[in-house]
C-alpha cells in the first residue's frame, strides 16, 4: 500500500498542521496493516526528527509489528550533531538508511559558513543534513530486503547498482512537489523505470503528489496513481534475486569501449593529417 498524500509544499514543514498529518498517516498504517505486506510512505512524510515523537513512533511500531507489516517512510533523523534525511522501517524492529546523495542548497549549503544566514535562499527549512555512510545495509522489511534511495539517488545507475546487491526489491521515495506542473516528476520516474531494468528487480516508487508507481523487473509499470491525487496505489511485486552483468560490472565495460574509440579515432585523425 504506497500512499501518495498530496500535502502542499508550504503545508508540509508547518508546525500547525503536525498533528493533521499524524493522525492522517497514522489512520492509514490502521487501515492497511494486516492486508498488504508492506505500507510506504514518501519522503519527508512525517515532518519532525524520528527522536522527537517517541511515542507516536512506538503507536506505528506497535500497528506494524501486531499485524506483521512493515512500515516504511520518510522522515528526518539525527546522530549528536548530524541530521540525515532518511527513510526508516518500522516493524518488530526500527531500521534507517541515510541519504548519501544530497542536493546542494536544498538539502546542505556548499560553503555553509560563508553564505549561510547571508541570503533567506540559503536558510531553507532542512538544508542542513549531512551525508549518509557508504556501507549502509538494505533495509529488513516483510518482503525481504530492500534497496533503499531518496529522492534523485535513484537517477545514478552505478550508485544503484551498488547498493541493491543483497536487496531482493528497490524502492524509492521523492517529494517531487517542488516541480510543480513541470515535466520534472515524469522524467524523475522514467529514470527510475530504467534501474529496475538495469537490475532486473521489481521497484516501489512512492512520492507526495505523484508520481507513485510499482514497476516489474522489466521496467513496466504495473500499478500506478494519477498525479496530485490524495490516494492508496494497492499491488503485487515479486522480489528477486540475483543479479545482472549490469549489477555486477555497471558503466564500466560502457565507458571503457567509448574511451577505446575515442582514442582510436584520434589517432586515426592525427595519421590523415599527416
Amino acid at each position: 500500500a504506497v500512499y501518495q498524500p498530496n500535502m502542499a509544499l508550504r503545508d508540509t514543514w508547518d508546525r500547525n498542521n503536525a498533528p493533521r498529518f499524524l493522525a492522517d498517516f497514522q489512520q492509514h498504517a490502521t487501515d492497511y496493516a494486516g492486508e498488504v505486506d508492506l505500507i510506504v510512505w514518501p519522503e519527508g512524510a512525517l515532518p519532525f526528527y524520528f527522536d522527537q515523537a517517541p511515542s507516536y513512533m512506538e503507536a506505528l511500531r506497535t500497528i506494524a509489528s501486531a499485524n506483521d507489516t512493515t512500515i516504511v517512510t520518510g522522515m528526518p533523523t539525527r546522530e549528536g550533531d548530524s541530521r540525515f534525511n532518511s527513510i526508516v522501517s518500522i516493524d518488530e524492529t526500527v531500521d534507517t538508511y541515510n541519504k548519501q546523495k544530497l542536493v546542494p542548497f536544498g538539502e546542505f549549503v556548499p560553503l555553509e559558513s560563508a553564505l549561510r544566514g547571508l541570503i533567506d535562499f540559503f536558510d531553507l527549512p532542512m538544508s542542513n543534513f549531512s551525508r549518509g555512510s557508504k556501507d549502509q545495509s538494505p533495509l529488513p522489511s516483510s518482503l525481504g530486503k530492500l534497496a533503499p534511495f531518496i529522492c534523485y539517488e535513484i537517477v545514478y545507475p552505478d550508485f544503484v547498482a551498488r547498493g541493491s546487491h543483497d536487496s531482493g526489491l528497490l524502492i524509492t521515495i521523492s517529494n517531487d512537489a517542488w516541480f510543480g506542473t513541470s515535466h520534472g516528476p515524469h522524467q524523475h520516474f522514467q529514470m527510475a523505470r530504467f534501474r529496475a531494468l538495469e537490475l532486473q528487480k521489481p521497484l516501489i516508487r512512492g512520492a507526495n503528489n505523484g508520481i507513485t508507481a510499482i514497476v516489474d523487473f522489466r521496467g513496466r509499470i504495473t500499478a500506478d496513481l494519477p498525479q496530485f491525487d490524495q490516494a492508496t496505489l494497492l499491488g503485487t511485486v515479486t522480489p528477486r534475486t540475483g543479479s545482472t552483468p549490469y549489477a555486477r560490472s555497471g558503466s564500466l565495460p560502457i565507458v571503457s569501449i567509448s574511451l577505446f574509440f575515442l582514442v582510436f579515432i584520434s589517432i586515426k585523425a592525427k595519421r590523415q593529417k599527416r
